[in-house]
Order: C-alpha cells, then sequence, then structure tokens
C-alpha cells in the first residue's frame, strides 16, 4: 500500500501531496520536509529506491517535478514505479505533454486522475483509457454544469 504520493519541483516546492494514512498536520510538513530533502540530494545516477524508518521511498523524475511514493517495507517497488509511470502516461496524455505549470494551474485535475488511478493506496484501474474516459466525463460534465449556472436565470421569488 502507498502510504502517501508527492510531486516536488527541483527547487523543493511541492505540487501535489496525496496522503492514504492518517498522519497529523505537524508530521505531514517534517515528513514533507524530509523525504524532499532525501529525495532532491540523491545523485541522478543512483537508485530510485530508498530505505526510509521502516518504509520506502520510492521516486522518480519526470522533466522538472519528482514523483516520490512511500511505501511500506513489504511493498514491491517495481510496482509502485510503474503505478508512478502510469500516473505519469495519463497526466501527459490529459493535459498534452504535460508540465509543472500544468499541475500548478490544473491541480484539481491532477489530484483527480490520482483518485481514479489509486484508492486508499492500492492500485484502482490500471487502465489509461478508462482513467482517460472518466476524466473526460468529468470534465464535460463541469463544463454543462458552469453552463447552466450561468445561462439560466435563476427563480428569484420571495
Amino acid at each position: 500500500m502507498i502510504d502517501f504520493m508527492l510531486l516536488v519541483s527541483r527547487q523543493g516546492k511541492t505540487r501535489l501531496s496525496k496522503w492514504y494514512s492518517a498522519v497529523p498536520l505537524k508530521d505531514k510538513a517534517r515528513i514533507i520536509r524530509d523525504v524532499t530533502s532525501l529525495v532532491l540530494g540523491r545523485p541522478q545516477k543512483q537508485c530510485n529506491f530508498i530505505e526510509w524508518k521502516d518504509q520506502k521511498i520510492v521516486y522518480k523524475r519526470y522533466a522538472s517535478l519528482y514523483f516520490v511514493a512511500c511505501i511500506s517495507k513489504e511493498e514491491n517497488e517495481l510496482i509502485t514505479l510503474e503505478i508512478i509511470h502510469l500516473f505519469v502516461e495519463v497526466l501527459d496524455r490529459y493535459f498534452g505533454n504535460v508540465c509543472e505549470l500544468d499541475i500548478i494551474f490544473n491541480f484539481h485535475k491532477a489530484y483527480y486522475i490520482l483518485d481514479e488511478l489509486l484508492i486508499g493506496g492500492n492500485l484502482q484501474e490500471p487502465s489509461k483509457k478508462e482513467i482517460l474516459r472518466v476524466c473526460n466525463q468529468q470534465e464535460d460534465f463541469m463544463e454543462e454544469t458552469k453552463e447552466e449556472m450561468f445561462v439560466r436565470p435563476r427563480n428569484t421569488t420571495r
């Protein structure tokens, strides 16, 4: 099970964080700081797996973003790396060559995609097509809702 997922820029700014286990807010900030410094401080040629406390950190750098997942010691690192890659591929297809700015300005969509991919830290949907279909359906629904809100006059009788 994935305990948390982070997207961190090369400058150390957290762009996205999703927690699948209950952690107090103070501890979250400390953990993010510790994990970020641990990942950013490693040379590029080193392994993408880090033993950390009683868990493992699995990360992969794509362009200017580090995708970081924390898993229990029993979990398979390679499967987690594939889940990260699947998330990146879906983001890439959804945004059309995703970049850090897409995540910054459309963070709610990135969270939605991650929620379609993982539930409770476990892989829910392995199909890129299905994830994209549901996300596009959600996007269409949101557009229809916006149009209805602004086009139809409300009945304001007192």
